[in-house]
């Protein structure tokens, strides 16, 4: 008969760990500790020992430490060698680990019948039969809603990475360089790519920065969180640089997060050199937050501007933020796509290509704007009038001309110069 050994389990038996816990598992059964915890457990350090013939596990059982009380996670059989004497062998390992991590009471919670119950009652463990075990399962994050609240986050919708309308040129770019990254990390780490921890949205003022922001996290399934400078201080009644400490602190204790600042230069604007500039501290702070915030995973910081030239050179060195991405003005094609998105059902009936020729400077909020307008300006017609038609071309192109762009052929130069200086793609 071979001859059976105990010894320390190792990060390589995982794979061969799960096969024993699967056969041991009665059908139906609904382990108190899943695989997930236990494994968690052995590889965290807690006691954790198999049994192997030659190379084939056989064996294995986890215990769990909290100060003075132990807990018996698991105890599985491959199932050709049980009832040898192996699960008793694995149990006194786990007890002598055990009192040596200072334990002196251990428990055991497994379900009736389940693998490892004969090993504890030869090793005289006692069956308590007063006792009635209770559970409630808490989704995955529900611990973290008090943080997530005080910090003003929320979970957003799923879809709006969809629902952004045009800006193909934008969403292809945030799309490989930052989101793919993030949603394929083993594929990434297969080809050498290193997810982004932090990346910078510029472009004038409307473009739609935020709304990028807001996409990711609705793609990644991650907390929104949104830090206003201005607000900062004043909210907690802090100088700002202690404020935003306080923020990052907080936002530790989330398993991710995707963290947007708008208007960041409000807080990294180009410092002085005087050591009585009031921003000059803030700047250094933040400065210093943004690697310790790298080093966690599942974390985003995006920040975006208006003005990306005003922002200080130490901030947009590279190691800081990993892309700095223009969020340009909609070209023909995206502004078109944002028409039909606010016109709905009456982009049938208008001549579209007329709209985004009126409106060629303006933003998507700008477009949205007017197509309110000119859909209000139908309405009224349908209320005092009562013509009853939806609205027309020209009730679009009224409200175009009635709408003072936020661009200017300036700030559409300026962005221009920006992308050759400090795009980084």
């Amino acid at each position: 008969m071979p001859v059976w050994h105990l010894r320390d389990y190792h990060d390589d038996d995982l794979d061969q760990a799960i096969q024993i816990w699967d056969q041991s598992r009665l059908i139906g059964e609904d382990p108190v500790f899943p695989v997930s915890e236990v494994m968690a457990a052995a590889r965290a350090g807690q006691p954790a020992v198999v049994a192997t013939v030659g190379d084939e596990l056989v064996g294995m059982a986890v215990a769990q430490a909290h100060g003075k009380r132990g807990w018996i996670l698991l105890i599985a059989l491959a199932s050709r060698w049980r009832e040898r004497g192996i699960g008793s062998a694995l149990l006194g390992d786990l007890e002598r680990r055990l009192r040596a991590l200072g334990v002196r009471h251990i428990s055991a919670l497994l379900p009736a019948g389940a693998a490892g119950t004969k090993a504890l009652e030869n090793s005289g463990y006692r069956l308590r039969d007063d006792l009635t075990y209770y559970e409630k399962f808490e989704p995955a994050g529900a611990a973290k809603v008090d943080v997530l609240a005080t910090l003003g986050g929320r979970m957003l919708p799923q879809g709006l990475w969809d629902a952004m309308a045009g800006m193909e040129r934008e969403k292809q770019v945030v799309e490989r360089r930052v989101v793919l990254p993030l949603t394929e990390p083993e594929l990434a780490d297969r080809y050498g790519v290193v997810p982004p921890k932090a990346i910078i949205l510029f472009g004038p003022p409307g473009t739609g920065k935020t709304s990028f922001a807001q996409a990711v996290a609705s793609r990644l399934d991650w907390p929104f969180v949104e830090i206003f400078p201005s607000r900062l201080a004043a909210d907690t009644g802090e100088g700002l640089a202690a404020a935003l400490r306080e923020t990052f602190a907080e936002l530790a204790e989330l398993d991710s997060v995707l963290l947007f600042i708008d208007e960041v230069e409000e807080i990294a604007a180009v410092r002085s050199g005087k050591a009585v500039d009031p921003g000059h501290g803030v700047t250094n702070e933040l400065l210093k937050l943004i690697p310790v915030f790298r080093e966690r995973d599942a974390r985003l910081l995006v920040c975006a501007t208006n003005s990306v030239r005003s922002l200080d050179p130490a901030f947009l060195r590279p190691g800081r933020f990993d892309y700095v991405i223009p969020i340009g003005p909609p070209d023909p094609a995206a502004r078109r796509a944002i028409w039909s998105r606010y016109l709905g059902d009456a982009a049938a009936t208008v001549d579209l290509d007329r709209l985004v020729e009126a409106s060629e400077l303006f933003t998507p909020a700008d477009i949205g704007f007017a197509a309110r307008k000119g859909a209000q300006a139908a309405f009224e017609r349908e209320v005092t009038r009562r013509e009853g038609r939806p609205a027309t071309t020209e009730d679009y192109l009224d409200a175009i001309a009635d709408t003072r762009p936020t661009l200017t052929p300036q700030a559409i130069e300026e962005f221009t110069e920006d992308i050759e200086t400090y795009s980084r793609l």
